[in-house]
């Protein structure tokens, strides 16, 4: 398993902190490993269960990528969503049809992404 803190320069998404999951099992490099957003997320590509709808993921996969690799392609999503392969059709719609209802919608997550973090802190410090 490999945990990682994702930044979005330049985005909607630039000022929260996104916690992701890497899980790799022993098909690794053969099989993409699994990849999941444990924080919550609001974009066209990004099911409700935190999981990726990324080509490089599934039917695209190669055994030349490694993480970082993988985590660009992350970026890049994020940056560019793909709302003509929605895993949430409410956010493709927004994206599409209103781009300002949208970013507002980001921006919740954004500042939702402040409130898991400093609970997680504090979780931590109680330890």
């Amino acid at each position: 398993m490999y945990f990682t803190d994702l930044t979005i320069a330049d985005t909607p998404f630039e000022d929260g902190t996104f916690k992701l999951l890497l899980t790799f099992d022993e098909s690794y490099p053969n099989k993409p490993p699994t990849v999941k957003f444990l924080s919550k997320m609001f974009h066209p590509n990004v099911y409700a269960n935190g999981e990726l709808c990324l080509d490089i993921l599934q039917n695209r996969w190669s055994p030349t990528y490694d993480v970082a690799a993988i985590l660009t392609s992350i970026q890049s999503l994020l940056h560019d969503p793909n709302p003509n392969s929605p895993a949430n059709a409410e956010a493709a719609a927004l994206y599409r049809e209103n781009m300002k209802e949208y970013i507002r919608r980001v921006k919740l997550t954004v500042e939702q992404s402040w409130i898991d973090e400093t609970d997680e802190a504090e979780a931590t410090e109680e330890k």
